[in-house]
């Protein structure tokens, strides 16, 4: 239980500019090496720019649905499904524990919502040059927005999020450490994002969310 360990043993609370913790080692080793390993396309050997949202996983129709002369459609970003779970038998534990009724109960008593209804959703997510995350608050369908950095190629520490006051005005930088990350309440005036930043080779990470529509992880009742 490496992630409720790190919530109850290795993670600390702050308040500015809005509630949220930060977790020290919420990953194994063979998590890890699974985010590190997933087959991720690069947008920069395709012609495609980042636009300051996720929204390049929508884009060309050749990249959406598959190129039409039978070519494999690329994904820059990998959601963890009852599909391709085989293939991922560390990050499927760690779903399990997100799920697991202890688990979520103490994060619901953290951030005073229930989540006794929810469903998990994880991501590997890796960016290179030229990502950059304009300042947004995440829909209030995802009931908690986490963030598991995995730096495996020493790259800045400047290059994790960024999160800003109801002005927009930046007031810190989550460093981007090696199994490390955070997590908050997703809600009004949660402004976070990304500014454009040099990526040497990748920012990979794991996002995890609480959410209230369907996924393929239903937590325990």
């Amino acid at each position: 239980m490496s992630f409720l360990n790190s919530i109850e043993k290795n993670s600390k609370k702050f308040e500015s500019p809005f509630n949220h913790w930060e977790l020290n080692e919420p990953l194994t080793q063979d998590q890890i090496n699974e985010i590190v390993n997933a087959d991720i396309a690069n947008p920069t050997e395709y012609d495609l720019n980042y636009d300051g949202t996720r929204a390049i996983d929508g884009g060309e129709g050749k990249f959406r649905e598959g190129i039409s002369d039978g070519g494999k459609a690329l994904k820059f970003r990998c959601f963890i499904t009852k599909e391709n779970a085989d293939k991922f038998p560390h990050l499927r534990n760690f779903i399990q524990e997100l799920q697991n009724k202890k688990t979520h109960e103490k994060i619901s008593s953290l951030i005073g919502k229930d989540l006794s209804s929810s469903y998990v959703r994880v991501e590997v997510i890796c960016d290179r040059q030229g990502f950059w995350l304009k300042p947004h608050c995440d829909i209030k369908e995802k009931l908690i927005s986490c963030l598991l950095f995995v730096n495996k190629f020493n790259e800045s520490e400047e290059l994790g999020t960024d999160f800003y006051d109801s002005e927009l005005k930046k007031v810190k930088t989550l460093p981007y450490r090696d199994n490390y990350g955070y997590f908050f309440s997703s809600g009004p005036n949660t402004w976070h994002g990304m500014e454009k930043k040099e990526i040497i080779k990748e920012r990979r990470c794991l996002q995890v969310n609480y959410v209230t529509f369907k996924t393929d992880w239903k937590v325990e009742d």
